[in-house]
């Protein structure tokens, strides 16, 4: 008779602080209002960003009918010259929208938001960079799969400077992964299979942040265990361990410091769900993958991280 043992323990190192900042701006212009199908100008994306041609210039004594005038003047420069028709209209858009700021009426566009971050995109990086997007049309091969959390602020790609093709990444509430379920949470799972045994990832990171509003939804759910969400709750209740040695070890702790921990002990809890998937403990086992967490603190602009060492004891004979 024989028997085998699995151990697995924490490690833990610290990374400095990372910093990354970026802005941008730009104008255009959407017609919904047509009752044909718009027309692409020379047949070019709706994204395109034509060379400008017109910058008019805000000056403070620069009122009402200077805007104006300017409109008047690209509208007949749009008459008589169809083929600048939409450089002509997205600096009509350009004036109409500082002519709103200067009134405060100006409003949040999200179409303008959304065309500004492409064109953005476009020039700084995707024509930047011909040799990258050129591979990645051929395919991907990253070398990490990443949970994180949906949380806006805590985007895994910023914070950890990836680019495109080096991680594949999974975002939901609280950066949970929950175990091993073909029906339930077949989501996730097919994700997890994806990565592992289809992309041949190295390395699965859990990555918990601070203030982090689904920990703080697990630790308020009653002790009756009564929810009051359709979906949330239920949820993060696949952290429910993390939830209950928190409230163990730090009784005595005041909450927003108990959420603190929570929001750390989850990742281990979600990393030990990891393992009851067998392509990931088969992974391990082979060592060709590896199991990692880790938290960023964007309070403190800190990140922490920690692996999972797995491994099979050698078998006893009785």
């Amino acid at each position: 008779m024989s028997t085998a043992s699995v151990s697995w323990c924490f490690t833990s190192l610290s990374v400095p602080p990372l910093h990354r900042t970026s802005s941008t701006r730009a104008f255009a212009v959407l017609n919904s209002f047509s009752s044909s199908p718009p027309k692409l100008i020379r047949n070019q994306p709706v994204f395109a960003a034509p060379s400008p041609i017109i910058t008019p210039t805000a000056r403070e004594d620069m009122g009402k009918d200077s805007y104006e005038a300017a409109i008047a003047g690209l509208e007949k420069l749009l008459r008589e010259k169809g083929e600048l028709e939409a450089t002509a209209t997205a600096k009509i858009e350009q004036i109409t929208a500082e002519l709103q700021t200067a009134n405060g009426t100006s409003t949040f566009n999200p179409i303008e938001r959304m065309k500004t971050g492409f064109i953005h995109f476009k020039r700084e990086k995707y024509e930047k960079n011909p040799s990258l997007y050129g591979e990645l049309s051929k395919g991907q091969s990253p070398k990490f799969m990443v949970f994180a959390c949906s949380d806006s602020r805590v985007c895994p790609s910023h914070v950890l400077d990836f680019h495109p093709g080096e991680a594949f990444v999974v975002r939901n509430i609280a950066n949970m992964v929950p175990a091993y379920d073909k029906t339930r949470y077949s989501g996730v799972g097919a994700a997890i299979e994806y990565a592992v045994l289809h992309l041949k990832v190295e390395n699965i990171v859990v990555i918990g942040h601070s203030c982090c509003g689904g920990i703080k939804g697990l630790m308020s759910i009653p002790d009756d265990g009564s929810t009051s969400t359709d979906f949330i709750e239920d949820w993060v209740k696949i952290c429910l361990p993390a939830k209950a040695k928190v409230k163990t070890e730090c009784a005595n702790q005041p909450f927003p410091e108990q959420c603190t921990s929570c929001e750390k002990e989850a990742v281990n809890v979600s990393l030990g769900n990891l393992l009851t998937y067998p392509f990931v403990r088969e992974g391990l086992v082979k060592k060709t993958l590896a199991l990692k967490g880790g938290y960023y603190d964007f309070v403190k602009g800190s990140f922490e991280l920690w692996g999972l060492e797995f491994g099979l004891s050698p078998s006893l004979s009785v």
